[in-house]
């Protein structure tokens, strides 16, 4: 079991880490059963928000009672210091605990920073000097942010999407936390979901020691996958790097991560997944999406008013409406072809 220090915080985890947005999804009993399972086999970093519904409060009742031999990180996105005052309120009540290891600002349109007009920074310090918090991060999907938020300097952790998918860029980014000594936890490890290797994707991450993953779990049997990669640890082989290169080039080019800040859209559309149909069909089985409730979901986006409200929101400048409209002429193509 591999361990790996946070940045300079001094918080030492298993190199797996728990990502905890898709148990909202699932029963209270069965993110409690997956909690502790988690537990029990050595995971002990949570990654979790004020935004994922009831994420919070499953983990304040499956691990509450082992709370001083875990690490816990949550999110706010607020915008106002009185809503940043009641969001960490509420996290910490649903919690069940009166500190959290690691606060982070969750994907904000700019690097919140000491003394600005919006006073986020300056709260969350005061928060941390009341020893509610003891670590200040950022969460971000925007390389101009994230990288703002290394080169100031005000921030202990970074969270930000990292992958095999990832550009050059994004490996940039990873290398200037590091040199920063700066925690970096990486979100949509999977893509989103168009990973579906869930060893290469371990194997590829497992090359940047200062990199924690954390892996989106809803089901046993992917929480399985990943507490077997602790004993029998997967590695890059010439074969692994063939994957990667031949999964790049099909993905190249613009595709959505299903990050959801397009969320929600006002005439029901599910964009973050509709907008990766076409890559879903390619890359899953079809009898999983050729179904007619996938049908009726695709058909929402003849409803698309054009607002452009989703494509003002998109942290990587996507044409929305245009991607949607892409998506499900090929969703009616593969449609009609099982007819």
């Amino acid at each position: 079991m591999k361990r790996i220090a946070i940045g300079n915080t001094g918080l030492k985890v298993n190199k797996n880490g728990f990502g905890a947005l898709p148990i909202q999804r699932v029963s209270m009993k069965e993110a409690v059963y997956l909690l502790q399972k988690a537990y029990d086999n050595g995971i002990d970093f949570y990654d979790t928000a004020r935004f994922y519904t009831d994420s919070e409060e499953k983990i304040g009742e499956a691990l509450s009672s082992c709370r001083d031999k875990i690490v816990i990180a949550s999110k706010t996105g607020a915008s106002t210091v009185e809503d940043f005052w009641k969001d960490l309120h509420t996290t910490l009540t649903n919690l069940k605990t009166d500190y959290l290891d690691i606060y982070q600002f969750h994907n904000p349109p700019y690097c919140p920073k000491p003394g600005d007009k919006v006073g986020l920074y300056d709260a969350i310090k005061v928060a941390q000097r009341q020893g509610k918090v003891r670590f200040i991060g950022i969460s971000n999907h925007r390389q101009s942010v994230a990288m703002e938020a290394i080169e100031k300097g005000f921030y202990d952790t970074l969270q930000y999407p990292f992958s095999y998918l990832s550009s050059d860029d994004d490996a940039a980014i990873v290398e200037a936390a590091r040199k920063k000594g700066m925690g970096f936890i990486c979100m949509k490890a999977l893509a989103g979901g168009l990973i579906t290797d869930s060893a290469l994707a371990y194997a590829f991450l497992d090359q940047y020691d200062h990199a924690l993953p954390i892996w989106g779990i809803q089901r046993e049997s992917e929480l399985d996958e990943f507490i077997s990669y602790q004993t029998v640890t997967p590695v890059m082989s010439p074969s692994k790097w063939r994957k990667v290169e031949e999964e790049r080039k099909s993905l190249s080019g613009d595709f959505c991560r299903g990050c959801g800040y397009c969320m929600p859209c006002s005439v029901g559309i599910q964009i973050n997944d509709c907008n990766r149909m076409s890559l879903f069909l390619r890359r899953a089985p079809l009898s999983v999406y050729l179904t007619e409730e996938w049908a009726e979901k695709m058909k929402l986006i003849e409803d698309c008013v054009h607002c452009d409200l989703c494509k003002s929101k998109c942290p990587y400048n996507l044409d929305i409406p245009n991607l949607l409209r892409r998506n499900y002429e090929d969703f009616q193509t593969f449609w009609n072809n099982k007819k």
